[in-house]
């Protein structure tokens, strides 16, 4: 059967033509798939009974299903979401004060091996594909509404998987996600975070992208980096220093570093000096410092809280935009680096 959500506009117009209909049927077909989000053909009920029938022999909308949800003290709301091929993904809604934020995955898996990363220690087994991410944004968005009577306010690429190595899907995602047929979010509220892919990174400000970018750096010298993030052998920090630079000179967007404290690792005044030094060869607007949140086959730990608040104020000091970002969902390992779903028989 054939995914329904593949066929554009244009080709409904064609199809319909051949089957005799009238050209106005392809526009409700595709209504009922982007705008009322049918998860069936036959709920398509202003199309005749017999063009139905007839799209249903050929045609079918694999729909990610809401598997079940873990509900955290803070607020948070983790979510396993079932594909149509029996995998599992998760996702995550962040509530604050200000924003309701979707955090997606965009790969079942991973392939990149980050240590720290739950995600890291999985195999990755596919790519979601566009439709698959569009659904995890309309799940969050149906539970944000539920939950808080809110619609989601910011999307971010930071679930499982790498985005920039699912690129095609996740551009065509975003795309839909923010078209006015679509669920019509704005592009400046969303951010797709890479572990450092320098070739798409600079692909990205070809496309003239206008979302915002996250490197998730964590370590400041090629050395360290190497030994925590193994893509760093092949996209080492003189490579990503000069695709951010072509980035922000093509599209203005955003740039902000993701850097994660590990305790006795990267925590030092040293490991300041590094940051801030990458910091200023790059038009970065912020650096995230990032609590690390522990995983199973990991040994890091998180550093005292008097040596988070040194290394803060040192980066205060050195007129560094840095920012303590607390992880939320801890208590439902939903936090920064904690999506697995390790038990599941597939994965």
């Amino acid at each position: 059967m054939k995914n329904l959500r593949e066929i554009t506009l244009p080709e409904l117009e064609v199809m319909m033509a051949g089957m005799g209909e009238p050209k106005f049927r392809a526009k409700q077909v595709h209504e009922w798939v982007w705008q009322k989000f049918a998860a069936d053909i036959n709920d398509m009920t202003n199309l005749p009974k017999a063009l139905r029938e007839k799209l249903s022999l050929e045609f079918s909308i694999p729909k990610v299903k809401m598997h079940h949800s873990q509900y955290s003290s803070d607020g948070t709301i983790k979510n396993r979401l079932q594909l149509h091929d029996g995998f599992y993904v998760e996702s995550v809604l962040i509530p604050t004060e200000k924003r309701m934020t979707a955090c997606v995955s965009s790969q079942v898996g991973c392939s990149l091996s980050c240590k720290f990363c739950a995600t890291g220690y999985m195999a990755r087994k596919r790519n979601l594909d566009f439709d698959e991410i569009v659904d995890e944004v309309t799940l969050l968005n149906e539970l944000a509404q539920k939950h808080y009577n809110k619609h989601l306010s910011n999307i971010v690429f930071m679930g499982m998987g790498e985005p920039l190595l699912n690129y095609k899907n996740m551009m065509k995602a975003i795309e839909r996600i923010t078209s006015p047929e679509g669920l019509g979010m704005s592009p400046r509220r969303i951010t797709v975070s890479t572990a450092g892919v320098a070739k798409m990174i600079k692909q990205m400000a070809d496309d003239k992208v206008r979302f915002k970018l996250a490197l998730s750096l964590h370590a400041a010298t090629d050395r360290k980096r190497n030994e925590i993030m193994p893509i760093n052998e092949t996209n080492n920090l003189a490579v990503l220093i000069d695709a951010l630079n072509y980035f922000y000179k093509a599209t203005g967007s955003e740039i902000t570093f993701e850097y994660i404290l590990f305790k006795d690792f990267n925590d030092s005044q040293k490991d300041a000096d590094d940051l801030i030094k990458i910091y200023r060869q790059v038009p970065a607007d912020l650096i995230n410092i990032i609590e690390y949140n522990p995983i199973e086959n990991a040994k890091f730990e998180k550093p005292e809280e008097e040596r988070v608040d040194e290394f803060m104020e040192y980066l205060k000091v050195n007129k560094v935009n840095a920012r303590l970002r607390r992880s939320r969902g801890k208590d439902i390992d939903a936090a920064c680096g904690q999506l697995a779903n390790v038990d599941h028989a597939n994965i």
